[in-house]
């Protein structure tokens, strides 16, 4: 069976590595990615829609298919203001959400974080937490939920302080064992295989994935 993917965030470092995944996929026939700017890829399964997340309502056509996979995400340095940080962490996964409801999208995959709670006092977690929450009151078929921990992976901007995590992380990984594995680094890319190959699962209901879970899905 051929499917059709809609991936937003897909110029991330999970978006970018499940975009080259799917393309070279047969599973996959079609592959819609919601963008702000142009990614600068051409292939034949490939369509790009140029979108203001602000006016998703607008796109509620194209929002059809198989699996919609939310990448979507920012960091405190690049959206310092919280009202707009809440808006790119809740609002947009949420409404995404909503629309593949609506249309009848068979899976909905979110990438939220490690330690995501509703209640945190942390307001990453938290918010992570929160989009978590309102997802799962939708009525969609299939919802997976991914908690990956630290991120690795060559992103295209620059970040000296997640690097030097990276770095340090890779110092004491094999430290964390039994139950703190979770909390392990994980490369981007991992996150993506395990991601498409949920996807090609036909089981139904809510899922959640803990970072050492989603390496071993991978």
């Amino acid at each position: 069976m051929e499917y059709k993917a809609i991936i937003a965030g897909a110029s991330g470092l999970i978006g970018s590595s499940l975009l080259t995944i799917l393309l070279n996929e047969p599973s996959y026939a079609e592959i819609t990615v919601l963008v702000r700017k142009k990614t600068g890829i051409t292939h034949p399964k490939l369509t790009e829609i140029l979108v203001d997340f602000d006016k998703l309502d607008d796109y509620t056509g194209d929002i059809n298919g198989h699996a919609l996979f939310c990448c979507i995400g920012t960091t405190k340095n690049k959206t310092p203001d919280l009202t707009d940080y809440f808006k790119i962490e809740h609002d947009y996964p949420v409404t995404l959400g909503q629309l593949a409801d609506k249309n009848g999208v068979k899976q909905y995959h979110y990438v939220s974080s490690i330690g995501a709670d509703k209640n945190s006092s942390a307001y990453y977690t938290k918010f992570k937490g929160q989009t978590e929450y309102n997802l799962q009151q939708l009525h969609l078929a299939t919802l997976h939920i991914y908690r990956p921990s630290i991120l690795s992976g060559d992103r295209k901007d620059h970040r000296p302080m997640e690097k030097f995590v990276n770095g340090l992380m890779y110092l004491i990984n094999p430290l964390l064992i039994g139950s703190l594995k979770k909390y392990r680094s994980i490369p981007a890319k991992t996150v993506a295989m395990a991601m498409y190959k949920q996807s090609i699962n036909s089981d139904e209901g809510i899922f959640i994935h803990a970072s050492d879970q989603i390496k071993q899905i991978a």
